[in-house]
């Protein structure tokens, strides 16, 4: 069964809001933040030390 990484990406993310149920600026936050590095400067460096 393929499931898109964005569906796999909602159901986890869902999850851990209902399970963990952080504060939500910091949901807000953790998503602008992971927004604005992968489209800067600073991405490929990332993807370098993750591979």
């Amino acid at each position: 069964m393929d499931v898109p990484l964005w569906l796999a990406l909602l159901v986890v993310g869902a999850l851990g809001i209902k399970l963990f149920r952080p504060p939500l600026w910091l949901v807000a936050v953790l998503l602008l933040g992971g927004y604005l590095i992968a489209d800067s400067l600073l991405a490929p460096v990332i993807e370098t030390a993750i591979k």
